[in-house]
């Protein structure tokens, strides 16, 4: 049944191979069948199948609906098969004979993979493309020591990595390299995707290509659960528009969705991406053995080497017998009228075979080769044939003998029948490789988003999207950001974004680090959780004073630190890089003392410290000089008895603008020029009118008109309002209503929220031109 036969009905290749070869069941030997048929399990398939033989989706048609014949590839594993170049067995019964192993002419092994699972024991060997192992084989027979980067490069070949017939793609060379370099490894298969737009501000993702024996009707319909269950957000639609042209997978999204975050989540909550655990495993001379990619090669091409050395003595044995019957021919033609003499007078054919032997010095078949003679070899152009047939002969003996003499030619014979078999049956890779691959974060599955992160005095926190909070005229009455006790209130809040670090300076000087997507997130009205269930290592009596949002830790900038005594402190940024799970020490407090704020500097700012007395004091940050992470610190602002520091803010420009809150809900812009310069550990100057404040001063900070801002009273209450609302006045000033409060009620946080460009970071961005 070769590859230019009719097609036979499958139940009888199924049949004919339980009764002759393989007595299991038929369902196994057909699905055996049915795989080495299905352009979308092997590489390069061995069967030519014709009928419904299945499909990413679907089982193959019963047996007796289907029909097959070898394919190509399968005759090139199967040629000279008859020339004694392999071993070979009794059946089951002993009735017939089969091979030990095939003489492929490509490692079938490496090209089209295998699976299986025995006592003790198992393999899974992936697919590879047949051009690139092709040339592989031949810098590893040019090199016999070759190393691995000769033969595997993720970017230049030989090897590129596994070839899956799904096509996907191989995501990261660190699994690939350990399974060639040991024979074990775990390779990451993603799905192939693209995004197209849908129109009406809308996008679509579209899938082309699943990993490797990934079922896409099971796909589908665990994407649709997902949906449906909302842990995949963002779709609207779900079809499969698949056809005879390809896959064709299409996820409809919501116009506010982020596409990569989406995908992103299709990877890791579905089989979009999947493992290939490489299990090398292969028996080599009757023993099992996990091979490296290297000797998986030399092992074949040990067995071509072999193959080809017992082709050429089968063959060199036919040249010699075909040789010996020629000189027999020819003798009886140089002698062609005694020979006729001779057998005319024999009595039988047994009685002219022996005179033949006796008379010329024949041996037996050389004489029934003669007997057997037909009277059109008497003619003279078929005597001239003979002697051609002998002269060529004579050469062919010569060659094949040079061939078995010198290993050289056998291994040139080798390459040249690989190319051969890349010609032929090469073709271009299906899996794309990733090589800029990276491990897939958690972070990887949350939208990037601003978010407001907020804490109370007695300890809870919660982050929810800054978007929640509309524009407000200054004088509005806010909209209820959390839903608090009595005793319960907003100290502090600021804008970070998910992917963003958040560092936590508490009360007693210590920090820890965590993700910001790692915060509990919560609706407008709810408390949060406690954030000692975020930070584990912190003590009952100590309260998170002060949180800063960064994405890394550059060398050139500080973090300066204030107590509520007034010592401040300048310390590298770079320092806190490294932080434990149980956080570490910040700042070395005193008796008594408390860490009130912590900022990021570039080391060219003025400090501005305020007490909850209305005073404040200006001075050049370069007073305070570097110190390491332990230090105390030196004495930033000398507060009066009763008093103490409550904020800080920091300035490069002298008309920078200054707002100063105060608990009674009003606020005032003033010129920072205002305040004459002192010198660090001074009293500071009046910020505010005592007589008419009407209320502790709760924080400074230098803003810029086209801020905004986040005010948060005692109860709860956020309003957001624009800086250019509120009044520019005089240092003494008390200022003008940012919030009306309910009775009892107190401003006690205030955040800046910059909407241009997203909130520019600090630490990632140049600061804003202050006016």
């Amino acid at each position: 049944m070769s590859s230019g036969s009719a097609h036979k009905k499958a139940a009888r290749v199924v049949g004919e191979t339980l009764g002759k070869w393989h007595p299991h069941g038929d369902l196994s030997v057909y699905d055996a069948l049915a795989r080495m048929v299905q352009d979308f399990s092997l590489r390069y398939p061995l069967i030519d199948g014709q009928g419904n033989w299945g499909s990413t989706e679907d089982e193959p048609a019963a047996m007796r609906y289907t029909e097959c014949r070898l394919a190509k590839t399968a005759e090139a594993m199967l040629e000279d098969l008859e020339k004694d170049t392999v071993d070979w067995m009794d059946n089951f019964d002993g009735t017939l004979k089969e091979p030990l192993v095939l003489p492929s002419k490509f490692p079938n092994l490496l090209v089209n993979g295998s699976s299986g699972i025995a006592v003790g024991m198992a393999t899974n060997i992936p697919p590879h493309n047949l051009g690139e192992i092709v040339d592989a084989l031949i810098v590893l027979i040019d090199n016999p020591q070759a190393e691995l980067i000769d033969l595997y490069n993720p970017e230049t070949g030989p090897v590129r990595g596994p070839d899956f017939p799904t096509g996907g793609i191989l995501y990261g060379a660190d699994g690939v390299a350990d399974a060639y370099r040991t024979g074990r490894g775990l390779i990451r298969i993603r799905a192939k995707a693209k995004f197209e737009e849908a129109g009406h501000d809308r996008a679509r993702i579209v899938i082309t290509e699943i990993p490797y024996m990934v079922s896409k009707a099971s796909l589908v319909e665990s994407i649709a659960l997902l949906v449906k269950s909302k842990k995949i957000e963002g779709v609207t639609d779900l079809r499969d528009e698949s056809d005879r042209d390809g896959m064709r997978i299409v996820l409809e999204l919501k116009r506010d969705a982020v596409e990569d975050v989406v995908l992103n989540q299709l990877y890791h909550h579905t089989q979009m991406e999947t493992t290939f655990g490489v299990i090398n495993l292969a028996l080599l001379d009757g023993q099992p053995r996990v091979l490296p990619l290297k000797d998986s090669m030399q092992a074949f091409i040990d067995h071509r080497v072999s193959i080809v050395r017992r082709r050429t003595e089968f063959d060199l044995k036919k040249a010699r017998e075909r040789l010996h019957i020629v000189e027999g021919l020819i003798t009886a033609v140089d002698h062609l009228d005694d020979v006729i003499r001779l057998i005319r007078r024999a009595r039988d054919a047994d009685e002219a075979q022996a005179g033949l032997m006796n008379r010329y010095l024949l041996s037996e078949n050389q004489a029934k080769a003669i007997l057997a003679m037909t009277l059109r070899q008497l003619t003279g152009l078929e005597i001239e044939k003979l002697r051609q047939e002998k002269t060529d002969l004579n050469h062919k003996i010569e060659n094949l003998e040079s061939i078995l003499a010198s290993r050289e030619r056998v291994l040139d014979i080798l390459k040249a029948e690989f190319r051969e078999i890349k010609e032929k049956f090469g073709d271009g890779r299906r899996t794309t490789v990733e090589l800029q691959a990276y491990d897939m974060q958690i972070e990887d599955l949350i939208p990037e988003e601003d978010n407001v992160v907020t804490i109370t005095n007695t300890g809870y926190i919660k982050r929810l999207p800054v978007s929640v909070y509309r524009k407000q005229r200054r004088g509005g009455k806010g909209v209820t950001g959390m839903d608090t006790k009595e005793e319960d209130y907003v100290v502090d809040l600021f804008v970070a974004s998910t992917h963003d670090f958040i560092l936590f300076f508490s009360s007693k000087g210590k920090v820890f680090k965590r993700k910001a997507f790692k915060l509990p997130a919560a609706g407008r009205y709810a408390r949060g959780k406690p954030v000692v269930n975020l930070l584990e290592r912190l003590d009952s009596d100590e309260k998170v004073e002060a949180m800063i949002p960064t994405r890394d830790f550059p060398q050139d900038r500080f973090l300066l630190f204030v107590t509520k005594r007034g010592r401040i402190k300048r310390t590298g940024f770079v320092e806190f890089q490294n932080i434990r799970e149980s956080g570490i020490r910040a700042i070395k407090l005193n008796e008594g003392d408390e860490l009130i704020d912590v900022q990021i500097a570039r080391g060219n700012e003025e400090v501005i410290l305020a007490s909850a007395g209305g005073y404040a004091n200006r001075f050049p940050i370069d007073e305070v000089r570097p110190m390491g992470r332990p230090a105390a610190g030196v004495a930033g602002m000398r507060v009066r008895t009763g008093d103490e520091v409550v904020s800080m803010a920091l300035s490069t420009n002298s008309e920078a603008e200054l707002l100063t809150v105060l608990s009674s809900g009003y606020g005032k812009r003033t010129t920072t020029s205002e305040y004459r310069k002192t010198r660090r550990g001074s009293k500071g100057v009046r910020t505010t009118s005592a007589k008419y404040a009407k209320g502790r001063v709760v924080a400074v900070k230098v803003v810029q008109p086209e801020e905004h801002l986040l005010v948060t009273t005692k109860a709860g209450v956020v309003i957001r309002c624009a800086v250019a609302d509120i009044s520019v006045k005089g240092r003494a000033a008390r200022g003008v209503r940012l919030q009306r409060l309910g009775d009892g009620d107190e401003v006690v946080a205030v955040a800046r929220v910059i909407e241009e460009e997203e909130q520019d970071r600090a630490l990632n961005a140049e600061p804003p031109v202050e006016p």
